[in-house]
């Protein structure tokens, strides 16, 4: 979401490497490229302004200490002025309210409010271990509560089933009514939407909340929407009592202003990122974390909770005791790894946390290495049970078939052969005392399924 930017203030800091103080000038030359770098990105006007003041106020005759440079040092101060925008340092989101929790979405119609109810719905049942009940108001799109239907059934939710004929703060009581008598610990409820603000809307958004009294109001915004997603913003958060924001579609080619303008102008912090289409594709958002990934400082923290969220610990004790045996590795086991790494959101995402992504995106495309992650994972699929477990039987002729079954030439069936025997090869050398004492520095850090581990 931030690839423009990160790379423009990772330009203007690259400047002032190799001098020995912040002064007036090299400052007002790097807060130049700041500001036009967050005008790019879509961020409010004042928003920009306000940022730009601040900083500058802090770094003007700031001496450097004896271990920085100026750039670190005004990455320093970036840093803590992008968290202090993004809503500072605050505790990750828990539901406190007395059951049923009743939280409400609001936001414009194509913003993923459906979708995001039932992201949502999910991650209180799998973080928090709550019961949860979704219904949705919206009567002039009945696609869309056969859509919430088809979504609650994935996550393992409850659905309440309105009739198509009640007004939508009718269905909000009763489904609350429901809630109440079948000791639900959350009423999920899904608004309609508009293409635009307009004062119908937004009457009925509050007739339903006055209905129910809801414990969170949630205002889901587009972060693909610029300077409609603030205006927007600005009407939902005079219209309702906003506890939090959701910014959904983050994973999609948007400048990010949205993110930086949204919690300025309603005041509410924002408690989600949506990064993708599945229902398992929300994220807490933690301005800390994520100012630093927006200066190319990465977030690994947040890989290495994902890569103990996603990697099955069965899967990885076993590719471990392998690993250890020195023998045994075999395509099927590579394919395993390839198929967490796409779990994990593929290439892109994991750079994206890692330190010096701008860089790193600038050498080789995330795209281009998802879509060999995927032919990869299609070559396998092509080969015999018998081909998986002893890939050396597989001669020119097999080569051919493999190659023709996964819509692939030749000679990526060839590359991928030789990494696998690489990998093997790698993985026999340090059979032993070196791999146990790597697989006993990573119990307490990344798990020794982590793709790529049993590689190094």
């Amino acid at each position: 979401m931030f690839d423009h930017l990160t790379a423009r203030l990772s330009s203007a800091i690259e400047r002032l490497r190799g001098r020995g103080r912040i002064t007036d000038a090299n400052v007002a030359e790097t807060l130049r490229e700041a500001r036009i770098a967050l005008l790019e990105a879509d961020v409010a006007l004042p928003v920009v302004k306000s940022f730009i003041d601040s900083v500058r106020a802090k770094a003007l005759g700031a001496e450097v200490l004896s271990s920085l440079t100026p750039g670190q040092a005004l990455i320093g101060l970036l840093h803590a002025e992008l968290v202090r925008l993004m809503g500072g340092s605050t505790a990750r989101w828990t539901l406190r309210a007395q059951p049923p929790a009743v939280l409400l979405l609001a936001g414009l119609q194509g913003a993923g409010k459906t979708t995001t109810a039932a992201k949502l719905a999910r991650w209180l049942i799998e973080r928090e271990r709550k019961r949860v009940l979704l219904a949705s108001t919206d009567v002039r799109r009945p696609a869309a509560m056969l859509q919430l239907e088809r979504l609650a059934s994935q996550v393992h939710a409850e659905y309440f089933a309105a009739a198509g004929d009640a007004a939508p703060a009718a269905i909000a009581q009763a489904a609350l009514a429901r809630a109440r008598s079948g000791v639900f610990d959350a009423l999920i409820v899904d608004t309609a939407g508009r293409l635009h603000v307009d004062e119908s809307l937004m009457a009925e958004v509050r007739e339903i909340d006055a209905a129910v009294g809801a414990a969170e109001r949630l205002f889901v915004v587009d972060a693909m929407a610029g300077q409609d997603a603030v205006n927007a913003a600005r009407a939902f958060g005079a219209a309702l009592e906003l506890t939090g924001v959701i910014l959904t579609k983050a994973d999609g080619d948007a400048r990010g202003g949205a993110a930086l303008s949204v919690r300025e102008v309603t005041g509410k912090p924002i408690l989600f990122l949506g990064v993708g289409e599945k229902t398992e594709a929300l994220e807490p958002f933690e301005p800390e974390r994520m100012a630093s990934r927006i200066l190319g400082m990465g977030d690994v923290v947040s890989l290495v909770e994902q890569v103990h969220r996603q990697v099955g610990a069965e899967e990885a004790e076993r590719l471990a005791r392998k690993a250890l045996q020195g023998r045994g590795f075999d395509m099927g086991d590579l394919k395993s790894q390839l198929e967490q790494l796409q779990k994990m959101g593929g290439v892109g995402a994991l750079l994206e946390k890692l330190p010096g992504a701008a860089v790193r995106r600038g050498a080789a495309s995330a795209d281009q290495g998802d879509r060999e992650l995927r032919r990869q994972i299609a070559i396998i699929d092509s080969m015999t049970p018998r081909e998986r477990r002893n890939p050396s039987i597989i001669d020119g002729s097999r080569r051919r078939r493999i190659a023709k079954g996964s819509g692939a030439q030749v000679q990526d069936v060839n590359r991928l052969l030789k990494q696998f025997q690489e990998m093997q090869r790698v993985m026999k050398s340090m059979k032993g005392g070196r791999l146990q004492r790597l697989v006993g520095a990573l119990k307490g850090g990344l798990p020794p399924g982590f793709p790529g581990s049993g590689g190094n």
